[in-house]
């Protein structure tokens, strides 16, 4: 009897070493060895939404993987220049096992240091060359926010329709206006899928868009939303990252849906919702895929189902009756296939339904379109490259200025 516990003591021992050396020994096994470190680019700071955002999901995604404050750096307010490069290098300098950097700006910089530092990952947010340039170390990714910003204009089509019901307004008063940082891709992605949730639900809605030439700039935020104010655009909503939008609307008492977070302690009678993309997973997958030494993917998009896509609580103070049912509805119908955002059934380009359209999915200087993107009836965004390569402008959506 003694003898047999001796043996399936030193079993138990091998058993035990065994898996010590399988985690501990090798910093990409399954477990985070005390030298492993990530290191995050910030555009700005925690005053503006958009980083906020970034910053807390970096927090909560490390914290989860059980990284230790010293194993994780944060550089904040770095510019869309060389600036970027210099961080991005001196990360790698200090033994960051990867590096990611937040804004679209950034990244010819990053990809200048992913081939600079070969044994580096650099990944970067909202990106769109790195299925083209195909540099092993060097990663795209983003979410499907243009459903959560289709569900967001949803919230808003129904807070028009309870104001027409209400007489405050006319059907043909439903006028929305939309604070948008440039004219990229990204942005016209996310205005027209916020317009056509809108849409679905107040078929006589329009929306004028106010360009602001940056990302984060309070003042010319606040400036563009109060122009769509004096416009008569009767309830505002913004791609841009500062509370200059939420801030006007709250001022004139005005309905507002803001983006990358809620609004609601400083706007409490206007804020209805936001949708936001949450970083985590994605923060989670990168660190989880590097230390199993396993490939990041060159492009790397999720949506609601992942968790990648979220909406905030919706504020009832300010939101119509029933906008919630409303909202679960369609994300049901968004996750099963059953509705697709950019349906060529539900909007038209000077009068003419669209059957086919060439996006320019491979980026390059003059923006070549290269990719037949509409197919089975709908406008296939982010499933060529992670990234938004929605460009249509579409009827019912006024631009006032278009130079950025």
């Amino acid at each position: 009897m003694k003898k047999t516990l001796s043996i399936l003591l030193v079993a138990v021992m091998l058993v035990a070493s065994l898996v010590c050396f399988t985690a501990c020994s090798d910093k990409k096994g399954a477990e985070v060895s005390a030298d492993f470190k990530v290191g995050f680019i910030f555009l700005h700071d925690e005053n503006s939404t958009y980083d906020k955002n970034f910053l807390v999901a970096a927090e909560q995604a490390t914290a989860e993987m059980g990284l230790k404050p010293e194993q994780v750096i944060f550089k904040t307010n770095i510019p869309e220049g060389n600036e970027c490069y210099e961080a991005a290098a001196d990360l790698a300098d200090q033994g960051c096992d990867i590096v990611f950097a937040n804004s679209f700006g950034h990244e010819p910089y990053m990809l200048k240091a992913a081939k600079e530092f070969p044994e580096v990952q650099f990944c970067h947010a909202t990106g769109t060359t790195a299925h083209t340039e195909k540099v092993a170390n060097f990663h795209n990714a983003f979410a499907s926010i243009y459903e959560g910003r289709y569900l967001a204009g949803i919230a808003a089509g129904m807070k028009l329709n309870e104001m027409i019901e209400a007489g405050k307004i006319t059907a043909e008063q439903a006028k929305m206006g939309y604070v948008g940082a440039f004219t990229y891709a990204e942005v016209m992605s996310g205005y027209t899928s916020f317009y056509l949730g809108a849409k679905s639900v107040c078929p006589t809605v329009t929306m004028e868009v106010q360009f602001t030439g940056s990302w984060y700039d309070e003042a010319l935020e606040k400036e563009a939303a109060t122009k769509l104010l004096s416009n008569n655009c009767v309830l505002i909503s913004q791609h841009a990252d500062s509370m200059g939008a939420p801030t006007a609307c709250e001022n004139a008492g005005v309905p507002n849906v803001s983006y990358n977070g809620s609004t609601l302690a400083a706007c409490p009678n206007t804020f209805i919702v936001s949708s936001r993309i949450d970083w985590t997973p994605y923060f989670k997958y990168m660190i989880e895929t590097d230390l199993k030494g396993e490939a990041i993917a060159a492009d790397w998009c999720e949506g609601f189902e992942a968790g990648s896509v979220k909406l905030t609580e919706i504020n009832d103070k300010v939101a119509a009756a029933g906008t919630k049912e409303a909202i679960e509805a369609a994300k049901a119908k968004l996750i099963s296939g059953e509705l697709h955002v950019f349906d060529v059934n539900t909007f038209t380009v000077k009068g003419e339904k669209l059957d086919s359209y060439k996006a320019d999915v491979d980026t390059d200087a003059d923006y070549t379109p290269d990719t037949e993107v509409i197919k089975d009836g709908y406008f296939h965004e982010s499933e060529f490259r992670s990234a938004p390569y929605f460009d249509l402008q579409i009827d019912g959506i006024t631009l006032l200025n278009s130079a950025f």
